[in-house]
């Protein structure tokens, strides 16, 4: 049976948009169609949960999610317009790689600009979406709705920022999770200990915040006045605003930069 949702591309991004569709069931396996050249962990999963691994017949296809390297896209582009439906929706995830520049490689179809979070694995991402064609917005949401938060923006230049605050900010998260625990580590917890301590407390921190508490209620919450956690902040707090903002502005650079 031809698929009606088709995978393009298996890697990081991709095969985290497959777990998440394997973790939410939306959409079917036995509907979803991948394409990749190589056999991965991830789509074997997916195969034996009923997915078709390179369908050759895409006649049925009614959305794509086109998840390559950019430098690849255009030798795929040319491809799946030979065979796609004109009808088809194409959802890209590729950073860098405009609305324009996709419309004109895929024939004229309609597509939308999608910048997800790797946690779309486990069905708790966010997700900057841009859709102006008609009909793309309808893809996105069935395609990302169960997976990620939607975030919508109204023009490109804002997927930039979302991919340098947000496609990237996990990254910043992670790294922010190492130095804790080192800094605890070089003052005598174990390796093991610090992590733990380290990962769990800003995995609840999270947590509150996703109750919808607001920020500065939180870190108020904790920082007692002449308490232990206003000493840290004292230290912490003065150059951080102007270190995030310099790492956004660096991510900014080079999503621009890869912009075509």
């Amino acid at each position: 049976m031809t698929p009606e949702t088709l995978l393009v591309g298996c890697g990081r991004l991709g095969g985290a948009i497959l777990s998440g569709w394997m973790t939410t069931g939306a959409p079917a396996m036995s509907l979803v169609g991948i394409q990749s050249p190589s056999v991965k962990k991830i789509s074997e999963q997916a195969r034996a949960q009923g997915a078709s691994l390179n369908p050759t017949d895409l006649s049925g296809v009614k959305q794509v999610v086109l998840a390559v390297k950019p430098a690849k896209w255009p030798e795929v582009g040319e491809v799946l317009s030979e065979h796609l439906p004109t009808s088809a929706v194409v959802v890209s995830v590729m950073a860098g790689v405009s609305i324009s520049a996709l419309r004109a490689g895929l024939g004229g179809r309609a597509v939308a600009r999608v910048m997800p979070t790797t946690a779309v694995s486990v069905g708790e991402g966010v997700a900057t979406c841009l859709a102006t064609d008609a009909g793309a917005d309808g893809a996105v949401a069935r395609l990302f709705g169960g997976i990620a938060e939607l975030v919508w923006v109204e023009n490109e230049a804002m997927i930039d920022v979302a991919t340098a605050l947000s496609g990237s900010g996990a990254a910043y998260a992670y790294a922010f999770v190492r130095d804790l625990a080192a800094a605890g580590e070089r003052r005598g917890l174990t390796q093991e200990q610090a992590l733990t301590l380290a990962r769990r407390t800003v995995a609840g921190a999270l947590a509150r915040l996703a109750e919808g508490s607001e920020v500065q209620a939180l870190i108020d919450e904790v920082a007692s006045p002449g308490g232990t956690t206003r000493a840290g902040l004292d230290v912490l707090e003065p150059g951080l605003g102007d270190l995030i903002d310099r790492t956004v502005e660096a991510a900014l650079s080079r999503a621009r930069g890869l912009s075509r």
